[in-house]
């Protein structure tokens, strides 16, 4: 096959550059759908707001969404994923700073019950954890599969606790089995307590944050 002349090769490169350009356009537009979505739920406490409002506040019109969605359902979902990412790469970053099983544990707890510590995260995350019921009967794979990723953070510190030999070196077994399960109920407690609160309006305290993870780690390294 012959070279491209110059021109094919300048028609090539203004395409990629309208498309280029075209892209960063819609990024930006469907940035602005979600980021103005996330904005009416945390004023709004609901997890329902109409189309009316979230067009307004994004400043774009209904023709616009549905380059994007093709339902509000399906923002919903992009939602719930960004929403998940960011509690993930949260405690993530909380967990790193430490390589010692104990100490990651309690960061992962610390981290979830920091979401009701602090006005504005509480404000962002309580629509989500009330609601948590109603986005598993929504969209209920997509629900569990965010659960799953927060309960995956801990399988590794309680293996280590448990001194279960890690499941990428040994492949999976019953001790893995035990330490996953273990990892279930740190995450139904800790999200429990963080429920409560938030429903209540109220902020865990210290020496309460402190028991909780003395109890999960007693739990986690009998």
């Amino acid at each position: 096959m012959s070279n491209p002349s110059m021109t094919e090769h300048l028609a090539h490169r203004a395409v990629e550059r309208t498309v280029a350009g075209r892209r960063a356009e819609y990024e930006r537009e469907m940035t602005r759908i979600v980021e103005s979505t996330f904005a009416i739920i945390e004023r709004t406490g609901t997890l329902d707001p109409s189309m009316r409002e979230i067009l307004a506040e994004a400043g774009l019109s209904t023709q616009t969404f549905y380059r994007y969605f093709t339902s509000k359902d399906e923002l919903m979902l992009a939602l719930l994923d960004e929403g998940r990412r960011r509690l993930l790469a949260s405690l993530q970053r909380r967990m790193q700073r430490s390589t010692v099983p104990a100490e990651q544990l309690r960061a992962w707890i610390q981290g979830v019950l920091a979401q009701a510590s602090d006005t504005g995260a509480a404000a962002r995350t309580r629509p989500w954890v009330t609601s948590e019921q109603r986005l598993s009967e929504l969209f209920p794979e997509e629900q569990q599969a965010s659960v799953d990723l927060l309960i995956g953070l801990l399988d590794e510190p309680i293996r280590s606790l448990r001194d279960v030999p890690s499941k990428k070196s040994t492949g999976p077994d019953v001790g893995d089995d035990v330490a996953h399960g273990a990892a279930i109920m740190v995450y139904r407690l800790a999200f429990a307590t963080l429920r409560s609160h938030l429903a209540a309006g109220t902020r865990p305290s210290a020496g309460e944050t402190e028991d909780l993870v003395g109890f999960c780690l007693r739990g986690a390294n009998p």
